[in-house]
């Protein structure tokens, strides 16, 4: 059979035939959709869909301030630069008690209040903590105003006067027997007499002498040496090199048995090696304890060396059998009390010792 025959599309069954129902698909999809996703934006208000973000606004008063402020260079070079970090070790950590001190409220107020914007008092210290720690100087065991023996008062007993003069007299004589006894300096000069010109040319005479003599020793021993190692050079034999070999062989043997029986003694004593180390660990403890003890009783005397000069301490202030004369009125001036206060600070180890100089 034969295609059918296509009917005439100039007629108006043709037309209403071939129309297109594209639009109204599309408008009922679009309709469905909107309806799914909660109504269709067209329709919508205008207040639901956008809103005024006034949260960055300023008010017209803020805004005129704004415009009408100027900031000068210098002015802008010393404000907060948000990008640039400050260095961890320059900034001083706060104290723990200041930190648990402070409330929340104190803390909001400080956030809402700061603008990086804002001139910074770089004088103002309020609200941080830039105190340095200051170094704890070490308390002195020597107090600081001493009670002088009883025997250096004014109208001493005949006991105490007599102990604190023996003191005091010991102490000089052992400088002068430190003086008198101690080792010499080299001189700076050596004595001694000019020589002549006819001494002179004897003594190189001698000295050329001697130093042939020498020569021809030294030559003499050479020759002797060269007449022993030729007389020394021997052809070796195999059995020679073998008796070597053997007895390399045995003495090694030897010092490895040795080796072993000093081991095996090692392991035996170590008992008493034990014991010993006890012994020594108690020594050095026993050591250590007396060099603290006597390093105490070294600064309660004097001080450590803080400069060049030692720590010379003041003669003690003893009167004469003579001098007393039990009055107050009558005593006699021997120190002052900046002296005996400058001594004080100085046996303290609070300043360094110096030494009077001569030159005026």
């Amino acid at each position: 059979m034969g295609k059918k025959a296509k009917g005439s599309r100039k007629g108006k069954k043709a037309w209403r035939a071939n129309i297109s129902s594209a639009d109204i698909e599309d408008f009922y999809e679009k309709s469905t959709k909107d309806a799914l996703s909660g109504g269709s934006l067209s329709s919508a208000p205008s207040d639901s869909l956008f809103f005024v973000d006034k949260s960055t606004d300023l008010s017209v008063k803020r805004k005129i301030e704004k415009h009408r402020e100027k900031v000068l260079r210098c002015d802008s070079v010393l404000q907060k630069n948000p990008f640039v970090q400050s260095v961890p070790s320059s900034t001083l950590k706060k104290p723990k008690r200041k930190q648990m001190g402070v409330s929340k409220a104190s803390d909001a107020t400080q956030v809402g209040t700061k603008d990086d914007s804002a001139m910074v008092d770089i004088w103002d210290d309020k609200g941080e903590d830039n105190r340095k720690s200051k170094k704890k100087l070490k308390h002195s065991v020597i107090p600081a105003v001493e009670v002088e023996h009883p025997g250096c008062s004014f109208n001493p007993s005949e006991e105490s006067h007599k102990d604190v003069l023996a003191h005091a007299v010991a102490e000089e004589m052992q400088k002068v027997y430190q003086n008198e006894l101690g080792p010499q300096p080299v001189p700076l000069t050596v004595p001694g007499k000019v020589i002549d010109e006819e001494e002179m040319y004897f003594i190189d005479a001698d000295n050329a002498s001697d130093d042939d003599d020498e020569m021809n020793v030294e030559n003499e021993n050479e020759d002797t040496a060269q007449e022993k190692r030729s007389s020394k050079i021997k052809r070796v034999t195999r059995v020679e090199l073998n008796k070597r070999a053997r007895r390399k062989e045995k003495m090694k043997k030897e010092a490895e048995a040795r080796k072993m029986e000093g081991v095996s003694k090692e392991i035996d004593s170590i008992p008493d090696i034990l014991q010993e180390i006890a012994k020594e660990d108690e020594e050095k403890q026993k050591k250590h304890l007396r060099r603290v003890v006597a390093k105490q009783e070294r600064l309660k005397s004097c001080p450590p060396r803080l400069g060049k000069y030692k720590f010379e301490p003041a003669p003690v202030q003893v009167l004469l059998s003579e001098e007393i004369t039990g009055s107050l009125r009558k005593l006699k001036a021997c120190c002052t009390l900046a002296k005996d206060r400058y001594k004080s600070l100085e046996k303290r180890g609070l300043i360094i010792p110096t030494v009077k100089s001569s030159r005026k």
